[in-house]
């Protein structure tokens, strides 16, 4: 089976395609794709996840194959932006080291990578957590956490719920794994596409530390941090994240209101 992918104005000349993150879905971009009516929006939903639920087993690398042969056979010229946030942006930086070629910019945003190979007494941990969270994973407390660790506002509330609902505990333990497990990509240091590397102020230590080792590695990156905002800033500061996708896809400066590395 193909992921689902919502496609809008495909008789534009350039291609962007959006990303989303775990527990999420392409719904999570209706801010983006109301205002780059300009371009040609391709938004897949991940494998196991929402409309792609049947698609799977979920692995990072899986879904990177999937979604560049979306950008070969649906993308203008067979190339795209790439816009990931979370989940979603390890799935580009997977893109960007094996298909670097699909890629035009990227922006990626609160990506979490391991600069080595996670030790046992972390993956113990994780099992230990896993064992923990997973039989809640659907609880009014669960989810409310989420909620409220990523700003999402009440209109988006119960497309959130429907989306966590969705996931099996199987593959909620398959996608987490993978997301906590995920090791800097061979060849990302090869790659010689625009990136910007991002992060919420407000974004986790580890994803900033995350941030740090990527504008490291990835030469033809920059860094920047948008000022007063979260993990899912997309959702939280839609017009801003707009301003700055805007920018930096048509190399023009970006814009007041982050702080550059």
């Amino acid at each position: 089976m193909n992921l689902y992918t919502r496609e809008t104005h495909p008789e534009n000349r350039e291609s962007i395609l959006f990303i989303h993150g775990y527990n999420m879905a392409g719904w999570m971009w209706e801010g983006q794709l109301k205002a780059f009516s300009d371009y040609h929006c391709l938004v897949p939903d991940l494998p196991e996840h929402s409309k792609s639920s049947e698609v799977g087993p979920f692995t990072i690398k899986a879904a990177a194959e999937m979604i560049t042969e979306i950008i070969k056979s649906k993308a203008r010229n067979g190339k795209a932006h790439l816009v990931g946030m979370s989940l979603g942006a390890q799935v580009v930086l997977q893109i960007l080291s094996t298909s670097p070629e699909v890629v035009d910019h990227s922006l990626i945003s609160g990506t979490l990578v391991n600069a080595t190979t996670p030790s046992a007494g972390f993956q113990k941990l994780l099992d230990y957590l896993l064992k923990v969270y997973i039989p809640v994973k659907n609880d009014n407390l669960s989810i409310g956490s989420y909620i409220r660790s990523y700003g999402i506002p009440s209109n988006l509330i119960r497309k959130f719920k429907e989306s966590t609902y969705v996931i099996s505990e199987d593959s909620s333990e398959k996608i987490i794994r993978e997301n906590l497990l995920f090791e800097i990509p061979e060849g990302i240091e090869k790659v010689k596409t625009p990136v910007l590397v991002m992060n919420g102020e407000k974004d986790y230590r580890i994803i900033k530390e995350s941030a740090d080792e990527l504008l490291k590695i990835i030469p033809n990156a920059k860094g920047a941090i948008a000022m007063k905002a979260g993990h899912m800033w997309n959702i939280e500061k839609p017009e801003f994240f707009n301003y700055v996708l805007r920018a930096w896809i048509t190399d023009a400066p970006l814009p007041e209101g982050l702080k550059m590395k």
